[in-house]
């Protein structure tokens, strides 16, 4: 899930939050210094975006979403042509009871 770095706020536990930085110091990754879980990040490819973890939202769980885009991790749009490359998706299906 991406917002706009003016559209999020955090209204608790902001001074339990760890930040980790990849290779480039670009990206802002941040995480849980308690439990671990990553929470957001400010993106490398969009400075301007958050990526936030849905599952650390309230009322919000990764299985509200059907279909959830994988990309490869290697092909940053910022070092190659703009583009990521997609390794596939996750599809999410409600198990029989």
């Amino acid at each position: 899930m991406s917002a706009d770095l003016s559209d999020m706020s955090i209204t608790q536990g902001e001074e339990v939050l760890a930040l980790y930085q990849f290779n480039t110091n670009e990206a802002k990754h941040y995480f849980c210094s308690i439990c671990g879980i990553y929470t957001h990040h400010q993106r490398r490819s969009k400075p301007d975006e958050y990526g936030v973890n849905v599952a650390c939202l309230e009322g919000h769980s990764p299985f509200d979403f059907t279909d959830v885009v994988v990309y490869d991790g290697i092909n940053h749009p910022k070092d190659t042509t703009g583009v990521s490359s997609v390794a596939g998706y996750l599809r999410f299906t409600r198990a029989s009871e």
